[in-house]
């Protein structure tokens, strides 16, 4: 008996996905106060981040031109740089930037996400775009509030890394459409770009777990960053569309990659997800650990004085953390360290702080580090990972008791929402300013940080500022 070897050709309608994040950037409105807000404090937020990793020889090592010295004429600049790049190369430097020392804003659902890593593609193409027409800063805040909701939104119900693929999907397919958008694509091309998206490749997670946990987790943003920009830049020079990118049997990416699985989604696209962001306050560090962090720097007047007589220290935490970021063994390098909450909790134990070169080499080499995680237990509280998952609490708990060699013990203290959190939002403000502040000390004279909190401090005026001034001001 003969097999069936012919495939039938007919070209079905754009998947229904597809249209939806389409019609959702193309013609909704957003009408949201909070989410303007919230989004100029991502937009400073995520910059002071990326002004912070300039100071890290390994992070801009990476920037700049692919061929040393050009300079494209009317192309995208790079903030605390002299670079003026193409956007697809521009997307990259800034979103590396933004995301090098995992200090930029949060979301955690089914599917962990950074959704200020869209800023790369959106700076680069609006800077770009705004040199030839004018474009105002408020269109980059609806461009950030969009990009976020199609990230958050998707990961709420959506765990790829799951089955072993990287979180930085969601920001190749948000910012593709809103590449897309700014540089002036109508509904069918945002259609066609995200086609292309959903049946790029996919980052595996490897670099993000034990036993090869590295740097390429610091610019993998950046790298689905400037992909995107690419793929935008490819449909408005005529490329095609696929239009069951998601849906074909065999080939498309339910099949392929989810294991015949569609995606959920229970939510419209709105502006949730921007407001309801989390921000990483006060501590660079993977955002499953943070309230680790508070609890240890509340513990800490209690041990400084008593290091040596631990005898054990007792960590309780919610399952993603335990999945994500526990390990033990050695730790190869700075990413291997930020990603490694018993490494981050006994640094914090011992400085009674916690910043981003405590993952450095030199900071490492203290023996104090490996004591205190060889005497950790770490074990999942199963109403941690409950409420971590429950959409009216998204908490973050943990949990932290030290015990001593002479039998004493410090209280247990549990913390469940991190001072980023929408529930801690009026306190962390505050915090985020100074942060700010401090980030771009590192960097820039007194007279240029004033000119840029006074900037940041009033939304009208932000709002109301040409892209391409507003980028000049960033320019070192």
């Amino acid at each position: 008996m003969l097999m069936q070897t012919t495939d039938e050709n007919t070209r079905p309608a754009f998947d229904a996905e597809l249209v939806a994040i389409a019609d959702y950037v193309i013609n909704t409105t957003i009408n949201s106060e909070l989410a303007y807000t919230t989004a100029r404090y991502c937009l400073m937020d995520a910059l002071g981040c990326a002004i912070l990793a300039l100071q890290y020889p390994q992070c801009t090592s990476l920037l700049g031109p692919l061929v040393p010295g050009t300079t494209v004429p009317q192309g995208a600049r790079v903030p605390g740089t002299a670079y003026v790049l193409d956007p697809v190369q521009a997307a990259f430097n800034i979103g590396s930037l933004i995301r090098w020392l995992d200090y930029n804003d949060t979301w955690l659902a089914a599917e962990f996400a950074h959704p200020s890593d869209n800023l790369g593609a959106i700076l680069a193409v609006a800077d770009f775009q705004a040199q030839k027409k004018p474009l105002r800063m408020r269109e980059v805040l609806t461009a950030m509030i969009k990009a976020y909701e199609i990230q958050g939104i998707l990961a709420l119900e959506n765990g790829f890394n799951r089955l072993g693929i990287d979180h930085v999907v969601l920001v190749k397919v948000a910012s593709a459409a809103l590449a897309s958008q700014l540089l002036g694509g109508n509904q069918e091309d945002l259609i066609k770009t995200l086609s292309q998206a959903w049946i790029d490749g996919q980052s595996l997670r490897t670099y993000r777990h034990a036993p090869n946990t590295g740097s390429r987790k610091s610019w993998a943003a950046g790298d689905a960053a400037s992909r995107a920009v690419w793929l935008a830049w490819l449909t408005q020079c005529g490329e095609m569309g696929y239009p069951s990118a998601l849906t074909a049997k065999t080939w498309g990416f339910y099949d392929a990659t989810l294991h015949g699985k569609a995606l959920k989604r229970s939510r419209p696209y709105g502006s949730y997800v921007m407001e309801n962001i989390l921000f990483k306050v006060a501590f660079p560090a993977e955002f499953h650990a943070q309230t680790a962090v508070e609890c240890a720097l509340k513990l800490y007047p209690d041990v400084k004085d008593k290091l040596p007589l631990i005898d054990k220290i007792q960590l309780t935490t919610q399952e993603p953390a335990l999945r994500i970021i526990s390990k033990t063994g050695p730790l190869h390098n700075p990413a291997d360290r930020d990603h490694c909450i018993q490494y981050i909790v006994a640094a914090a134990l011992l400085q009674g702080n916690l910043k981003a070169e405590y993952y450095e080499d030199n900071f490492a080499k203290d023996p104090r580090l490996d004591l205190l995680r060889a005497k950790m237990q770490i074990q999942e509280n199963p109403s941690f990972s409950v409420d971590y998952l429950d959409p009216d609490k998204r908490s973050i708990g943990n949990s932290l008791q030290i015990f001593f060699t002479d039998g004493s013990a410090t209280e247990k203290v549990s913390i469940e929402y991190p001072i980023g959190h929408k529930r801690r939002r009026e306190a962390a403000i505050p915090l985020l300013l100074e942060k700010f502040k401090t980030n771009l000390a590192a960097h820039y004279k007194r007279e240029k940080i004033a000119e840029l909190c006074t900037l940041f401090s009033d939304q009208k005026a932000l709002e109301n500022m040409p892209v391409t001034s507003f980028m000049e001001l960033f320019t070192a």
